[in-house]
């Protein structure tokens, strides 16, 4: 089977994306930024890297310092997928971003986009 194009796309590329929705509905660049952080591990200095590197989504997600093990807790459908139900582990980590920053990006609390625990 063919591996998904998207697997190959720059991260750079994309990257503007994610802000410019974020941005669209009130939202910053630096709340982009912290999803990513929160997700992958990469902190301000790794993330300039992968954007200058052009790294692609592989390494992107390959060469992440630590995913959140509460990322799993991540649910719902981004376009039309189950993100729980991606069985391609690449694909879920992709969905699991797209999912996070679409509610971000329809006005939800970062608290409940992060997953924090209530008290």
């Amino acid at each position: 089977m063919a591996e998904h194009r998207i697997f190959k796309m720059s991260f750079a590329s994309v990257y503007p994306h994610y802000v410019a929705k974020a941005e669209k509905k009130g939202r910053t660049k630096a709340d982009v930024d912290e999803i990513i952080h929160w997700l992958t591990g990469h902190d301000d200095a790794a993330l300039k890297r992968v954007l200058a590197d052009k790294s692609d989504f592989r390494a992107f997600f390959d060469d992440a310092p630590r995913l959140n093990p509460d990322r799993a807790l991540i649910k719902g459908v981004v376009c039309g997928v189950r993100v729980e139900e991606v069985e391609d582990k690449l694909m879920r980590e992709i969905r699991y971003l797209d999912k996070l920053i679409d509610e971000l990006a329809k006005g939800k609390a970062m608290e409940k986009i992060l997953r924090v625990p209530k008290d």
